[in-house]
Formats: C-alpha cells, sequence, structure tokens
C-alpha cells in the first residue's frame, strides 16, 4: 500500500499513467476512490496522483487541526515526496479552495488549475442556504441522520443518492467523528480577498443547481481570476462529477490539453 509520510501524518496516495502530473484533491469526507471515474479518463494523458486526505480513508489520523493551510502543505509534501515541481492541480468542493490557496502562495507548483464546484472561502457567505440552515445542528445529528443530509442535498439523482449512502455507510460509521473533526477546524478561512494574485490559466466549473455549494460562488472566483473560464453544467449537482462525469471530464481535457 504506497504510503508517504508528509508533515508527521501518514498519508494514502496513489498514481496512475504518465506524462506531465495532475494532482486532484478531494472534497470534505471523500476519498480517492472517488475520482475513480476521472483516473480512467485522465490517466491516458497524464500522471495522476489521487490521495487521502489526514483523517480520511487509509490516510492516518492526526492531532494537529485539519485547517485549510495544513492541507496545503501536505499537498506540497505529497509533490516533494514524488519529485514533482509543478503539477495541474484539480481541487473540488473543499479541495478547490485548497487548491487556490496552493495557487496563491506557491504559484510557481502550479501549471494549471481547475476548481470544481467550489468555494473561495469557507465561512456561511459561500455555502448554499439548504447547509447554511443546518449550520452546526448537523453535529448533533445522529451519523445516518447526517450522512442521508449532505448525500440528498449533494446529489440530484436518487439512484446515485442510494448507492452513495449504502457504499458510504461502513466507511462513514468507522470514521464519523473525523469527518466532522475535519469540518469543524476549516475554521472562517477565506481566499477570496487573494484571488486576483493567481497567475495559472484557470478553469472554474459548477452545477447551476448546486445546493450545498451557491453555484454563484464560482462566478466570484472567476470574476477575479485573472482570464479565468467559467463553465456553468445546467443542471448539474453539487456531485455532478460523478452524475454528470462525462461532460466533467470533457471540459477538463479540453482545458489541459489545449
Amino acid at each position: 500500500m504506497p504510503i508517504a509520510i508528509i508533515n508527521g501524518t501518514k498519508l494514502y496516495y496513489e498514481e496512475h499513467g504518465h506524462g506531465q502530473p495532475l494532482v486532484m484533491i478531494q472534497g470534505f469526507a471523500g476519498n480517492q476512490f472517488a475520482w475513480f471515474f476521472q483516473v480512467m479518463a485522465f490517466e491516458k494523458h497524464f500522471r495522476v496522483i489521487t490521495f487521502d486526505a489526514r483523517g480520511i480513508g487509509r490516510s492516518a489520523v492526526s492531532k494537529v487541526p485539519y485547517t485549510v493551510p495544513v492541507m496545503m502543505e501536505d499537498v506540497l509534501g505529497l509533490m516533494d515526496y514524488l519529485k514533482i515541481e509543478r503539477a495541474h492541480i484539480l481541487g473540488l468542493s473543499l479541495g478547490g479552495l485548497v487548491a487556490q490557496v496552493i495557487a496563491i502562495d506557491h504559484p510557481e507548483r502550479v501549471m494549471k488549475m481547475v476548481l470544481v464546484s467550489t468555494l473561495p472561502g469557507t465561512n456561511l457567505e459561500y455555502i448554499a442556504d439548504g447547509v447554511r440552515g443546518v449550520g452546526r445542528e448537523v453535529l448533533n445529528m445522529d451519523v445516518i441522520q447526517a450522512m442521508g443530509y449532505f448525500i440528498k442535498i449533494a446529489f440530484n439523482k436518487p439512484v446515485y443518492r442510494y448507492l452513495i449512502k449504502l457504499l458510504s455507510r461502513p466507511r462513514l460509521l468507522a470514521a464519523y467523528s473525523n469527518y466532522f473533526k475535519q469540518m469543524q477546524t476549516v475554521g472562517e478561512y477565506s481566499a477570496v480577498d487573494r484571488l486576483q494574485s493567481i497567475q495559472a490559466p484557470t478553469l472554474v466549473i459548477t452545477g447551476s443547481n448546486d445546493r450545498l455549494v451557491s453555484p454563484h460562488c464560482s462566478e466570484i472566483i472567476a470574476g477575479k481570476i485573472p482570464h479565468a473560464r467559467l463553465v456553468m453544467v445546467k443542471g448539474g449537482s453539487h456531485a455532478f462529477f460523478l452524475e454528470m462525469r462525462g461532460r466533467l471530464n470533457r471540459e477538463v481535457l479540453r482545458f489541459l490539453l489545449g
């Protein structure tokens, strides 16, 4: 099992394909397996690196707070471990915020950047109404209730809600506290005032029917990053990277290979 010791924590990672490196950062509570359909498409053109964030999946739990800067240092540390000086960076949701901070603080490490269903900060201003209404109450929910709530608003199609709930239930029951430790310690981080400093060519892509992170967040990001391209996928949910994976994969490949 490929394990790297990054910033004192064991991180599980995988590599697929050959070519320019493409590092993919998952969102809240997501492990690297969630990139299954993207890896199949992208490994034909790139050296794809996926990983489980600290406390998630097969990576070790950490006593260090799971802040956005710490997550950024984990990504850079993994790149150093794999001897990758520069890479394309793709971030989903919370992973997209981490990607933004990498591009701001370490522009020399980023070739092109793709931001999927993401936000420019973790304060409630950038969260959709459905989540804002629950707020911290979700932390007191029964594990099954909380899981069902987030799956319901992240996915539009009932079949995906059922399958994800079925597949994720054992994993969530085993590591529920770790996931919410990740949520609690992210805090009120914001990159919005520094987005104009990003130099990397950037694709911002989101679903028009994202009920977890408002699509307006992507409009804000694309409006502040110089020359960023915005793609709004009609009817796409927060999890359209799975539900409409063909569209996402085509847009990403067109951008990275162009």
